[in-house]
């Protein structure tokens, strides 16, 4: 995608190309998965029950591709069959994209964990937090302590947003209409005039304004606009070449339909913005919270260098201990000490990571690492049983009150079942 946006559309035979780099990736020939996976066919029966368009599934274990099948339909009323090069809206998958480009830096030594963001972002140096009082009459207090930017990673560090925002600091941060930023350097600047919803480093409240600030930061550090950044630094080095904040025209016939459902239970398209337009970009700014295109193929070789240490086919892009580091559990560092945002898992810098899976609601083991975007795609790495697993689809729940159930759980489940050494 970055070559149209540097006026060299790709050819047509270029965009297969990721089916040829993912041969590259297989370093190892032993058997991996029981045949006939039983996460696949039930993949393929919740689309035979209308439960979903269609989707794309792919695993590889041990370096080596051992599965990666497409299922269903790309178009609602269309027969043409989804391609397994489809091009999806990855939404919050895009956050360990930009842990990654923001960790770079960091090895650079433009930061460390526990600076104060007003360090490099002297918009937050008088950030209040909202102590009581209402909208309309807010009242505020300092701060307990600076934000960080290893608050920022972790989704912990103060700001409006996330499920655990009060509801009158919910008010006022939809007043502020971020959605109008015509980049990252103005919506930081419009966010910084909301009051906190917490004092920062308190509590884990997941929300994509924290990715954001990290994004800008990016800009900040890097002297790049953000998409630049992720295009040379990150999406060239490791060939993800159907990666990028938009789709060329040539390509978007490959994008699958974002669906929804009605109250009926049928899937109908999407009404939102990302529906209607497909292709286009999905914010004014390069949202680093979830901005991102990209395919299964593509986002594979992402995973595959986080699995082998930060590096993949002699190209490092972190080094081993930074990407440890990722994958650690960071919400210890809260005041007071956090275990767990969910049973079973707390989470690192930029994604979940199991600490319990005895009191998880899937199968997996301790230290895998993962995430999900909002229209229904995931990914998992399993650093212990050299485990990549992703399931990519486009449904992107509306309001209905009859939504098809959530796949992705009893996926992994099935994943694990079939694994054979």
């Amino acid at each position: 995608m970055s070559k149209s946006r540097a006026g060299v559309p790709p050819a047509r035979a270029a965009a297969h190309g990721s089916w040829l780099a993912l041969a590259l990736i297989a370093l190892f020939a032993q058997p991996a998965l029981s045949e006939g996976s039983s996460a696949d066919k039930f993949v393929a029966a919740a689309i035979d029950k209308g439960q979903y368009l269609g989707a794309v599934t792919l695993i590889a274990r041990h370096g080596k591709v051992v599965s990666w099948k497409a299922h269903g339909r790309r178009e609602l009323g269309s027969p043409d069959a989804l391609e397994p090069d489809a091009i999806f809206r990855i939404y919050s998958m895009t956050k360990p994209i930009t842990s990654v480009a923001a960790l770079m830096l960091m090895e650079q030594g433009k930061f460390q964990l526990d600076d104060p963001v007003s360090k490099y972002l002297p918009e937050f140096g008088e950030v209040r937090v909202l102590a009581g009082g209402t909208a309309d009459a807010p009242e505020l207090r300092a701060p307990k302590r600076p934000m960080t930017i290893r608050q920022l990673f972790v989704h912990a560090a103060g700001l409006a947003g996330g499920e655990q925002t009060p509801p009158e600091a919910m008010r006022l941060i939809e007043r502020a209409e971020l959605h109008r930023a015509t980049d990252l350097q103005s919506y930081v600047r419009m966010l910084s005039q909301v009051p906190l919803a917490a004092d920062p480093g308190a509590l884990f409240n997941y929300d994509g304004v924290h990715t954001n600030v990290l994004a800008r930061l990016v800009e900040v550090w890097s002297g790049q606009r953000f998409d630049r950044y992720l295009q040379e630094r990150i999406f060239a080095p490791l060939r993800m070449q159907d990666t990028g904040f938009t789709v060329p025209v040539s390509q978007r016939h490959r994008i699958a339909q974002m669906t929804a459902t009605d109250a009926a239970g049928r899937l109908i398209p999407s009404a939102t913005y990302a529906g209607v337009e497909p292709g286009r970009a999905i914010n004014l700014y390069f949202s680093g919270a979830g901005g991102l295109y990209s395919t299964a193929a593509d986002y594979l070789r992402f995973a595959q260098m986080l699995l082998e240490g930060g590096e993949l086919e002699g190209v490092r892009i972190l080094s081993r201990e930074t990407v440890s580091l990722m994958m650690t559990n960071q919400l210890g560092t809260l005041e007071p000490p956090q275990l767990e945002f969910r049973p079973g898992e707390g989470f690192g810098l930029g994604g979940s990571v199991a600490i319990d899976p005895a009191r998880r609601a899937r199968v997996g083991s301790v230290g895998d690492f993962g995430w999900f975007g909002a229209a229904s795609t995931y990914f998992t790495i399993d650093p212990r049983e050299g485990l990549i697993a992703m399931l990519f689809m486009q449904h992107l729940p509306e309001g209905s009150p009859v939504e098809p159930p959530k796949l992705s759980g009893r996926f992994y489940t099935l994943v694990y079942q079939s694994l054979v050494q």
